[in-house]
C-alpha cells in the first residue's frame, strides 16, 4: 500500500535514506558516525522545508513496515531544502559548514524525484515500480508537468527501470564526484 509518510516511519525511512547516501559516498559520512547520521535524518524529517520531510514523502507499506521510499520536490525549493539540516547539526554539536550535498541537482520547472529505495528484502517484487507509478500525482499536486531525476552512471538497472517508466536522458551532470544522467518524464 502507497501512503503518505507518517511520524511512526522514521526509523525505516531514515534507514533506507542512508542506503541512498552510502552509495553516493558523501563527505558528511565521512565526518559523522552512522548511528548519529540516522538519529539526525529522523530529526530533519520532522521539519517540513526538509528534503526528506514527512510531508516530501511516500511509503510503499507491506507486511506493516516500510518496504520502500520515494522522496522528492518542486524545482523551486531546491534553495531551501537543506536549510533545516544546520539546526540539527548545531543541536548534535556539528558545525553547520557540513553540508549532507553539495551539487544543484533539479533542472527548471521539473517535480524532482530525489530519492527512491526499496528495503532489501522486498526488492525485486515490483515496489520501486509502484513507487514510480505514483509519484506523478504528487508531482500534479505542485503544477508540475515533468518528472526529473538524477541516475548514476554506475547503476545500469536503475536507468533502465526509469526507461521503462518513460523516462529520458537529458543531460548529464557531477554529483558528489559521481557521473549521473538527469533524466526527465512529461506526465
Amino acid at each position: 500500500m502507497i501512503r503518505k509518510a507518517e511520524t511512526k516511519d522514521l526509523k525505516e525511512i531514515a534507514e533506507l535514506i542512508l542506503v541512498i547516501l552510502k552509495d553516493m559516498e558523501l563527505n558528511f559520512l565521512k565526518e559523522v558516525p552512522e548511528s548519529e547520521v540516522l538519529e539526525i535524518l529522523q530529526e530533519a524529517s520532522q521539519i517540513p522545508d526538509y528534503r526528506y520531510s514527512l510531508k516530501r514523502g511516500l511509503v510503499y507499506e507491506k507486511e506493516g513496515v516500510v518496504a520502500g521510499v520515494a522522496f522528492g520536490y518542486p524545482d523551486t525549493d531546491e534553495p531551501i531544502i537543506d536549510l533545516p539540516l544546520e539546526q540539527i547539526l548545531v543541536k548534535h554539536g556539528l558545525s553547520t559548514d557540513l553540508k549532507l550535498f553539495e551539487d544543484p541537482e533539479t533542472f527548471p520547472n521539473e517535480w524532482y524525484l530525489d530519492s527512491i529505495s526499496v528495503a532489501k528484502k522486498f526488492q525485486n517484487q515490483g515496489i520501486g515500480t509502484l513507487l514510480l507509478e505514483a509519484i506523478p500525482k504528487v508531482a500534479k499536486e505542485y503544477n508540475r508537468d515533468v518528472i526529473g531525476l538524477a541516475c548514476d552512471k554506475q547503476n545500469p538497472n536503475a536507468k533502465r527501470l526509469y526507461e521503462r517508466q518513460g523516462f529520458k536522458s537529458v543531460g548529464v551532470y557531477k554529483l558528489s564526484g559521481h557521473d549521473y544522467d538527469h533524466m526527465q518524464k512529461k506526465i
